[in-house]
């Protein structure tokens, strides 16, 4: 009997961890398409489509792939920005090929999670635009102040800098300059 309510009680603290685990890593794709989202809304734009975010978010989840494409532009990293060594040699949080390149199937769940507790809106004719609200503004300031998020603020000020142009030139840019991103058969990881 001791044995059965051990293995159940074992069962429910894997489960409990596991529920944990989840949370966090939504919590952070949260945090890093806050971040984005934020920096790319103006008083007179939003960031416009799906794509364009999908896009942006690849170059900040890859940087050695905005690194090649910043080289090409002839850009440079801000002081401490450059990826590290092991950015060089492993990606924190992996992307699927799909129909149109780099894609993550959580975006959904993310700006919905985003626009539920009020720190981004949504809308627009024919294709999603995306603007940071007050309380998202002040907590995407709050988080690029912290250690573990100002590295991927100031990555996020270099891809407005350098890479504020339609999703669909994005989308070009990649594939036509990253081709070893997208040469893989549809819905493999990248």
């Amino acid at each position: 009997m001791t044995n059965g309510v051990e293995r159940l009680a074992a069962a429910a603290e894997i489960r409990r961890q596991a529920r944990g685990d989840e949370q966090r890593e939504a919590r952070y794709h949260e945090a890093r398409v806050l971040l984005l989202i934020e920096r790319f809304t103006t008083a007179k734009r939003s960031l416009d489509g799906l794509t364009k975010l999908a896009k942006l978010d690849f170059l900040l989840r890859y940087p050695t792939m905005l690194e090649r494409l910043l080289i090409e532009q002839g850009g440079s990293w801000p002081a401490g920005a450059e990826p590290t060594s092991s950015e060089r040699l492993a990606v924190e949080s992996r992307m699927t090929r799909y129909k149109y390149g780099p894609w993550d199937q959580r975006y959904y769940s993310v700006l919905g999670s985003l626009a539920g507790r009020g720190l981004i809106t949504y809308g627009g004719s024919g294709r999603a635009e995306f603007r940071v609200t007050a309380d998202g503004a002040m907590a995407a300031s709050m988080l690029a102040q912290t250690d573990e998020w100002a590295v991927v603020a100031q990555r996020v000020v270099l891809l407005k800098k350098h890479f504020d142009k339609s999703g669909s030139a994005l989308k070009t840019l990649i594939y036509d300059r990253l081709p070893d991103a997208v040469d893989r058969p549809l819905r493999t990881e990248i």
